[in-house]
């Protein structure tokens, strides 16, 4: 300023002398005539560019893409005899500034600076900003660097080259340009202040975020398009209890209309309040702004007691009147820029509360937006149904649907794929696919690979096809996970309990290369996951020497990857040899196993102990029990299981019963699988009195039948010639099986009457499409049947029964 003033201080003096020569001339013709001679005789200052059409000429030339025209005509434009000022220059660096052109305005700075130009601030924001938007930042830095003794870089100047930090990601860049406004005392701006804010949440660095705010409140007025900006960083980077404040101090500010709001030339939203800076705000003013300042906003914590209603919400533009811890919010409408600013900001947090799970926190901020009066807009309701459905399962999400379904909104693709995954999880493959068949965009497998898990889970290969033609329509490429379920999907042909064959195994190759051959196109490995799936695949089809190699294969691939074959891998391939009966096999590779250094797990020794049940190596199992134990693992009632089929096999069924009461002593509490194999051994060999032991020790420990037991158990007697008894027993089971508790038979009992003494030739089809999601209740209503049918009284006590009594009595004589 100074050097500006003594240059100015000759032209002031020489004004003064014509005015003072010229007191009889006052026209304004007069004064402009000589306002231009005086300009003209102190440097041509105020005259109009005397190149102004070359400088059209220039720019129409870039324009046009001929650059090396334009770089000739910047050259002739130097040599004009005149002295060239910035202004013969300035429609050339607008347009670099707006193009960007950074090589051109590099050889018109050049040029510039050749021909001595007196710079100014707006040939010098421009240049850089041409620099800045073209991406070269070190020939920006290096011009504000350079010491010029006319003008120094401003504020914007700064702005300008911070922004094309961020925009690179440059942590160093933005760090030099700090550095250099502290040095020359520039001070910050709000959109100084959001640009760093913008390079945090792209560093991902919350921290960093936080200190801008305490710094910013700590030396500046807050406005409500600067709490906007905090909140969309707040929000970006998940800290949803620095959002949530600054939101309210927002809606505080809305309420009490402490804004005075305007658009710039651009269209967007600029704040008309006087902010100067306060170099040093005290402690207690900056711990206002977190605790303080939120004491008048309306509480939302007395809605969490209160049940959720979706359908009790409607919105309306203006506030309405509401009582919320005795503030009464405003009756006037709120104008349209700030109810603009506080959705998009409810909205920011809505969805955030959608990736972070906190349904809780949502459902309350749209009750809030209900209080204000403000109408969530359709990126909203997008957010709040992902928030539900996240927590709440998709019936919540459902719900909400209807009410955007009533307003015309439409769904997101990211909110379409949050249903169809939730749908997936709950297992409705129907709603989970028409969600899946709308989306039109998708970038990610997440959705896709849910679905296809569920799949997996009904045993529904077949719906899983048309799911894989939509990805290949949206041309989205499998990852690992899905990958995964297609092997567990498509890598076996027959259905469970089917063993394989020449024809089965020879389709199940064929699937297993063709799904290998597209991993290998989309450049994926196997994961741990995706070979066990692999590897159990070959197991259930009997393919026990593919097996093996698979196994061998997978060693390798993963020992290049300095990793292990999980013990998980083992365990698939070891059941499957059980399975298969290749106990020796199954043997060598157990040792195997352990001499590479991978732990066996629980499973591990459990699959070899059922092993010892075909070898009929009772004392194997004994010793593999030792090392378990060794290893820190105690037997479970699957362990127990295979000890006592081994012991059946040797029909040492007093020695299988000790074990069993040594199970129970200890605490472990036996399964349907432990009581179904003695039942099924003493059913082969005729053994009455085990059955009836077993079958009411089931009872007692409340262990309802399945179709196995009974038919073990109806088997026992009518081989040995007790037909009478064999009927009554499997009525018993057979209402066990429907339930343990007398009172559920009671309420249910009319329904399946009708169903047991329908007399209707298609009653038993009918029998299977009522209870086709529950099969064990479906046979128990046909045993039921069944009996009826043969003149059998059904009565609804099963307790009652003499058989169940007897049995009863005998297991309470035996324990004594």
């Amino acid at each position: 300023m100074m050097r500006l003033a003594v240059r100015l201080k000759p032209m002031r003096n020489s004004f003064w002398e014509w005015k003072a020569s010229e007191t009889g001339r006052k026209s304004s013709a007069g004064f402009v005539e000589a306002w231009r001679s005086l300009a003209t005789s102190n440097g041509s200052w105020l005259r109009e560019p005397i190149v102004r059409p070359m400088q059209d000429e220039i720019v129409n030339a870039l324009h046009l893409g001929e650059r090396t025209r334009a770089s000739h005509l910047l050259s002739e434009l130097g040599r004009e005899g005149q002295a060239l000022q910035a202004a013969d220059f300035i429609s050339i660096l607008q347009y670099c500034a707006r193009t960007p052109d950074p090589l051109f305005v590099m050889e018109t700075w050049k040029l510039m600076e050749e021909k001595d130009v007196e710079l100014n601030g707006k040939c010098y924001f421009l240049t850089i900003r041409a620099l800045c938007k073209g991406g070269y930042l070190k020939e920006a830095f290096n011009i504000i660097q350079t010491e010029n003794s006319d003008i120094y870089p401003t504020l914007p100047v700064y702005n300008n080259l911070l922004e094309a930090c961020v925009q690179v990601n440059s942590l160093n860049h933005a760090s030099e340009c700090l550095h250099l406004m502290e040095q020359q005392g520039v001070g910050k701006n709000a959109i100084t202040y959001f640009l760093l804010l913008k390079l945090a949440v792209v560093r991902q660095d919350l921290s960093a975020v936080r200190d801008i705010w305490k710094e910013y409140i700590n030396c500046h007025t807050l406005g409500i398009i600067t709490l906007r900006k905090f909140i969309w960083s707040f929000t970006r980077l998940r800290d949803l209890d620095s959002a949530y404040v600054a939101l309210q101090q927002m809606i505080a500010m809305a309420l009490q209309q402490k804004f005075r709001l305007t658009k710039n030339a651009e269209g967007r939203l600029s704040d008309l309040m006087l902010d100067i800076p306060i170099p040093c705000r005290n402690e207690l003013t900056l711990n206002g702004y977190a605790k303080n300042n939120c004491t008048s906003i309306p509480s939302v914590a007395g809605y969490c007691d209160e049940k959720y209603s979706i359908k009790g919400f409607k919105f309306g533009m203006e506030a309405k009147k509401v009582e919320a811890d005795g503030f009464s919010l405003s009756k006037q409408p709120i104008s349209e820029p700030v109810v603009k600013l506080l959705r998009c900001s409810f909205g920011d947090l809505i969805h955030t509360c959608a990736n972070s799970q906190n349904v809780l926190l949502a459902e309350q901020l749209m009750l809030q937006m209900q209080n204000l009066g403000l109408e969530p807009s359709c990126s909203t309701y997008n957010g709040f149904i992902r928030a539900l459905v996240s927590v709440k399962g998709f019936h919540d999400g459902m719900e909400m649907l209807k009410v955007m379904q009533q307003k015309n909104m439409k769904l997101h693709d990211s909110t379409l794929a949050a249903l169809s995954v939730s749908c997936s999880r709950g297992l409705e493959l129907d709603l989970a696919e028409t969600f899946l068949s709308q989306i039109s965009k998708c970038h990610h497998t997440y959705p896709f690979n849910a679905f296809l898990e569920a799949c997996d889970i009904l045993d529904k290969p077949e719906r899983a096809v048309r799911v894989l033609a939509k990805m290949k329509h949206l041309k989205i490429l499998p990852d690992v996970r899905t990958y995964e379920r297609l092997f567990s999907l498509f890598g076996n042909v027959n259905a469970p309990y089917e063993d394989g064959n020449m024809l089965s195994q020879f389709d199940a190759a064929k699937r297993i290369n063709a799904i290998e051959m597209d991993m290998m196109r989309n450049g994926i490995q196997h994961s741990q996951l995706s070979m066990q799936n692999l590897l159990k695949a070959l197991g259930m089809e009997g393919m026990t020497k593919e097996l093996i190699q698979y196994l061998s294969a997978a060693e390798d691939q993963f020992l290049h990857r300095s990793t292990h074959v999980g013990a998980h891998i083992y365990n698939t391939v070891l059941h499957s040899l059980v399975e298969a009966k290749e106990s020796h096999v199954a043997i060598k590779i157990f040792r195997s196993m352990i001499s590479c250094g991978v732990s066996p797990t629980a499973a591990s020794y459990d699959i070899m102990i059922d092993c010892c049940s075909i070898i009929k190596c009772y004392r194997s199992a004994c010793a593999l029990i030792s090392m378990m134990i060794r290893e820190g693992f105690y037997p479970t009632a699957v362990t127990y299981t295979s000890l006592i089929k081994i012991l059946l096999k040797f029909e040492d069924f007093d020695e299988a019963l000790k074990l069993l009461h040594q199970a129970i002593s200890e605490g472990i509490q036996p399964d349907l699988v432990l009581y179904n194999t003695i039942l099924q051994a003493a059913s082969e060999k005729g053994r009455i009195d085990v059955i009836e032991l077993i079958v009411e020790q089931m009872h007692q420990d409340k262990i309802q039948p399945d179709p196995s037991s009974c038919s073990h158990v109806f088997a026992a007697y009518a081989n040995n010639g007790f037909h009478s008894t064999a009927m009554e027993a499997l009525q018993v089971l057979s209402m066990r099986m429907i339930s343990e508790e007398d009172n559920i038979l009671e309420e249910h009992r009319l329904e399946y009457e009708n169903l047991i003494f329908d007399e209707d030739l298609e009653a038993e089809s009918k029998i299977l499409e009522v209870f086709k999601d529950s099969a064990y209740l479906a046979v128990a209503i046909l045993y039921l049947r069944w009996c009826a049918t043969f003149g059998f009284p059904i009565s609804w006590l099963p307790n009652q029964s003499p058989w169940a009594k007897r049995l009863s009595w005998y297991h309470a004589s035996r324990l004594g």
